[in-house]
């Protein structure tokens, strides 16, 4: 591994959590073995000083019921037991008189009572002179006889030792149990974070359909990626449709600044000088320019829904009154045409909404019903002329209703409440099935020759207010004709079923 591999590795976070992990656990680790050696040694000298106070007083009972002899017996007896304890009689003098200790420090029988050292000692009976150590207690008796009884520490300095050993050994093991596991993680995060950087650098070199990989693991970095992924999505829907909306304002957009073009160009050109024929040509510019404006307004306001923008306010609303509410403002427009136009859209279907942007949507339903219905049937009536034939189709009929999925009734069989869907159906020549989903997009219209007037943005702008409240759009056959449903969400109980009424819309407002 070079030095640069070396370097960046250090500069990890798996490293650095690693040598933090390794640190914290080596501070506790020595905290618990240090804790345990010196309570656990604190526990046998105890223990000691306890045993050798007990033996003392025993043999001081001794002392006193038998006497020297009877004293020289007892510790003769337990000098001959193979064991840890140390036994001494010594005279005035300092001779011995009966135990197992052969060679003492001269200090230690001039002590009295328990000494709070350590002192070494030689046994009594083995060739080679070798020192041990003992806790130790002294005794004087009556005529300057003197009692010794003790422990020896070897046992406890092997525990000691052993503990010591211990120590090294699972620092060692620590230390190597760490670096391990360092390498393992430090590898498997590196590696998936290398094939992280590796899709994103594709991404932002074009490749928008590139994707993070996600394992099975269900990791952090497998939430991280579905995460990012369903962004990447998003990005790369928004985009495509960025280029759709592109091309199809420039193929829209162009048809319209052409005839503009040409309507000047050749009115520029006429040398007439008929005040009435400039005139005729500046409305018709007027009211192309008017096209216009409207069909960037529309693309504009579609951003903003799209965008969720923060200044769309949703308040608790009763859709069926703005359904009636733009059912009765188009009804003179629909008797004109020749139409007729019903509803089904009483109070108490209350949702969360925009009371502005679903009368826009109600009113580009019923305006795009209307203009196809009329269309069809004015069709239909012009082949039956044409063949003779003398039963003609029915007229033009728009029905705009509102009610709860399932039933009239505002809750389901458990309580919840049900869904409320606004439907606007004609009896037109409908859409077909496989059209249906790309009806909702922008400048999307099914007239080819596109010799019908409209812009193809009056169900885009549907589809962005639906979204926008979270609600779902189905279009089914009307037979003929077309049913257009929009399954919105009620509203909490909380709210009742009192609206909030917001100011009376405009018409003027409502260009589809």
């Amino acid at each position: 591994m070079s030095l640069g591999s070396i370097n960046k590795t250090m500069r990890t976070t798996a490293f650095k959590l690693s040598a933090i992990y390794l640190i914290i656990f080596s501070i506790f680790a020595i905290f618990l073995i240090v804790y345990i050696s010196l309570n656990t040694q604190l526990l046998m000298t105890r223990q000691l000083n306890s045993t050798i106070e007990v033996e003392v007083r025993g043999l001081v009972e001794q002392y006193r019921s038998g006497g020297m002899p009877g004293l020289v017996k007892v510790i003769e007896e337990r000098s001959r037991r193979p064991g840890a304890s140390l036994y001494l009689v010594t005279d005035n003098a300092g001779h011995y008189v009966a135990g197992n200790v052969a060679a003492l420090p001269k200090w230690v029988l001039d002590e009295r009572g328990a000494l709070e050292q350590t002192v070494s000692y030689q046994r009594l009976g083995e060739t080679e002179r070798k020192e041990y150590n003992a806790v130790v207690s002294v005794y004087e008796m009556f005529g300057g006889y003197r009692l010794l009884v003790g422990r020896d520490v070897g046992e406890r300095e092997i525990f000691r030792k052993v503990v010591e050993q211990a120590f090294i050994v699972s620092a060692i093991l620590m230390i190597v149990l760490a670096l391990l596991s360092w390498m393992f993680v430090s590898r498997k995060v590196l590696k998936r974070i290398d094939v992280i950087a590796q899709a994103s650098s594709n991404i932002m070199r074009g490749q928008l359909d590139e994707r993070l990989p996600v394992t099975q693991a269900g990791d952090e970095f497998d939430r991280l990626s579905e995460n990012l992924n369903t962004m990447l999505s998003r990005i790369e829907l928004l985009m495509k449709g960025l280029k759709e909306v592109s091309d199809n304002i420039a193929h829209d957009l162009k048809t319209p600044l052409t005839r503009l073009r040409n309507r000047v160009e050749v009115t520029l050109a006429s040398e007439s000088g008929d005040v009435d024929k400039y005139r005729e040509a500046l409305e018709q510019t007027l009211e192309e320019s008017d096209t216009l404006i409207r069909t960037f307004d529309a693309l504009l306001r579609i951003a903003r829904v799209e965008a969720k923008s923060t200044q769309i306010e949703k308040v608790p609303l009763d859709i069926g009154a703005v359904a009636a509410d733009m059912a009765e403002l188009y009804e003179p427009v629909a008797e004109d045409e020749g139409a007729l136009l019903t509803w089904d859209a009483g109070p108490g279907f209350v949702i969360n909404g925009n009371r502005e942007l679903i009368s826009q949507a109600v009113a580009n339903l019923i305006d795009n019903a209307l203009k196809y219905a009329v269309r069809h049937v004015a069709e239909q009536r012009e082949s039956c002329v044409a063949n003779g034939e003398t039963a003609l189709p029915d007229v033009p009929r728009i029905h705009v209703s509102v009610c709860h999925s399932g039933s009239a009734k505002a809750t389901g069989e458990g309580g919840e409440a049900r869904p409320i869907i606004l439907t606007v159906s004609d009896n037109g020549q409908g859409i077909a099935k496989e059209d249906r989903a790309r009806v909702l997009q922008r400048f999307v219209r099914l007239d080819k020759s596109r010799s019908q007037p409209g812009s193809g943005l009056g169900l885009s702008l549907v589809n962005a207010v639906a979204c926008l409240h979270d609600a779902r759009i189905e279009l089914g056959d009307n037979e003929p004709g077309l049913v257009f449903s929009i399954h919105f969400p009620p509203a909490p109980e909380a709210w009742g079923a009192r609206e909030k009424r917001a100011p009376t819309v405009d018409a003027k407002q409502l260009d589809p």
